[in-house]
């Protein structure tokens, strides 16, 4: 069964090491295996995240581990037909 999966995703304003404005994005359900991000403007961290996420699940499902799927606060999974495939991105 195919499976759309969408991880909630947190942007705070942070600063680079010089000081200069930055923002951090990440997705609370994945950080403990790397799923964040920086970037100098919101779209940059969240485009940033999206790459990162997207090859933390690929590994995942490559090696055979578990994609998280709780907490549901963070993590929401639906099934998807194969007659009808979708694709989701959420933020």
């Amino acid at each position: 069964m195919v499976k759309t999966y969408s991880f909630k995703v947190l942007l705070e304003p942070d600063e680079d090491s010089d000081g200069r404005p930055a923002w951090f994005a990440y997705c609370p359900a994945l950080k403990h295996i790397g799923g964040n991000a920086s970037g100098r403007t919101k779209n940059e961290a969240l485009k940033n995240l999206s790459e990162i996420v997207r090859m933390i699940i690929e590994e995942l499902h490559e090696d055979g581990e578990p994609i998280p799927q709780s907490p549901s606060k963070y993590v929401r999974v639906d099934p998807v037909s194969q007659y009808a495939p979708r694709f989701a991105i959420t933020v």
